[in-house]
C-alpha cells in the first residue's frame, strides 16, 4: 500500500507541473495580460481610438449572432458601445496562456455588468510587432444558467 500511495503522490506532482516556461513566454504572458487590461481600460475610459489600436487589422469578432471581419467592421459593431457616458460592461483577464513560441495567446476572464459576472470573454493575441499584441479573435460566453442562480 504505501508504494501505491507513494506512486499516486509522484504521478500527481507530474500531473500538475508542466514543463518549465522559459523567460520569453513568462515575459509574453506578462505582455498579453497588460494588453488585455490595456484593452478593458479603453473601453473604461471611453477612448475608441485607443480600443481599435488593439485590434489587429485581421481581427474577427463573435457577438450577437454575427461574425464581424476584420478591424474596420470590428470598431463599426463596437462604437456604439462608446456613446454612453459609463462603458456597459468591464473585463479583466483570469488566465493567459502563450504559445512556447511566444507569438500566439489566448486571454480569458469574467465578463461584469455592475460588479455581477454576466460572460465569459475569450481573447486570442498575435504579437504583429516587437512588444505589440493585437487581438486576432474575440468570442463572448454568457454565464451558464446554472452558475447564475
Amino acid at each position: 500500500m504505501p508504494l501505491v500511495i507513494a506512486l499516486l503522490s509522484i504521478l500527481s506532482g507530474c500531473a500538475t507541473k508542466g514543463p518549465p516556461q522559459s523567460p520569453a513566454v513568462a515575459g509574453a504572458e506578462e505582455a498579453v495580460r497588460s494588453a488585455e487590461l490595456s484593452f478593458a481600460q479603453a473601453m473604461a475610459d471611453r477612448d475608441f481610438d485607443a480600443f481599435v489600436g488593439h485590434l489587429s487589422a485581421e481581427a474577427v469578432f463573435f457577438g450577437d449572432g454575427k461574425v464581424r471581419h476584420g478591424r474596420a467592421e470590428v470598431a463599426a459593431a463596437w462604437k456604439p458601445l462608446f456613446s454612453a457616458q459609463k462603458a456597459p460592461f468591464s473585463w479583466a483577464p483570469d488566465h493567459v496562456e502563450v504559445l512556447a513560441s511566444g507569438k500566439l495567446a489566448l486571454s480569458t476572464g469574467p465578463v461584469t455588468v455592475n460588479d455581477r459576472i454576466v460572460g465569459r470573454f475569450n481573447s486570442i493575441w498575435r504579437l504583429e510587432a516587437p512588444h505589440t499584441w493585437r487581438i486576432v479573435f474575440d468570442k463572448g460566453e454568457p454565464v451558464c444558467a446554472d452558475a447564475a442562480k
